[in-house]
This record gives C-alpha cells, structure tokens and sequence, in this order.
C-alpha cells in the first residue's frame, strides 16, 4: 500500500467473508460468516455459523489494517471476547483476504486465521443466526 491510498480504497463495506483457516483455539470454523459494514474509519461485523452462534466486532480501519474487539456466543452458550489485527490482502479478482493475529480477552489463547471474501453468488440468503 502506498502513501497515498486510505482505508476507504481497501472498504470492507458491503462485503461478506467466510473462514478459510483458524488456529485450533479459536470457535470461529468454515462454516462462519462475517457481515462488514463500513463508515470512514468504523467498521463493524455481524458473525455467525459453526460453533458460533451469534458475534459482532468492532473496531478501526486503518490503511490495510482493521484492529477491533470482537465478541460472540457459542452454540453451546459460552460467551467469549478478544481482540484482532488484520492485514488486508486484495486478491487478484477484486476479492479481500484478511490474515488475522487474534487473543482471547475472556480465556486463555491466541492464534492466527484467515477469512475470504465470499464470492456474490455464495452469500448465504440471511445474515441472521441459524
């Protein structure tokens, strides 16, 4: 990235990631989807899908990095919080990849993972909990 591009030409606005990697202390799984909002710096996300059963983030977009808070609860009812830096990666056909180092606030752990862009034609039909 250089000097003078900004968050706004890397917006995770409008896009839906999946996860395609985690470390094995992590809940989130392949079956997890991820709905970014975006609004200048603000982002936001919606999650849910595996052992996930409902989560959101938080955070900052800065350059081709997002730093959040994220919080969820499990189908098995534990709730769980970390944080999360992420470097974005633009993928030769327009879609995002996003390489996070996380850690739990709430237990003890910390690992890496990598969410994808999903393509259009594989968004799942809601954004709503299963």
């Amino acid at each position: 990235m250089n000097e003078d591009e900004t968050y706004s030409e890397l917006s995770v606005d409008g896009r839906v990631f999946k996860s395609v990697s985690n470390d094995a202390d992590g809940d989130v799984g392949g079956e997890t989807y991820f709905w970014f909002e975006q609004t200048d710096d603000l982002i936001h996300a919606r999650y849910h899908g595996g052992s996930v059963r409902l989560g959101h983030l938080v955070g900052h977009h800065l350059g081709d990095t997002l730093d959040f808070r994220y919080t969820h609860v499990t189908v098995d009812g534990d709730t769980a919080t970390g944080h999360s830096v992420d470097r974005i990666e633009s993928l030769n056909d327009g879609r995002l990849r996003l390489h996070e180092d996380w850690e739990w606030d709430s237990k003890p752990g910390s690992g890496s993972s990598v969410l994808e862009e999903v393509p259009e034609q594989q968004i799942p039909s809601t954004e709503e909990p299963l």
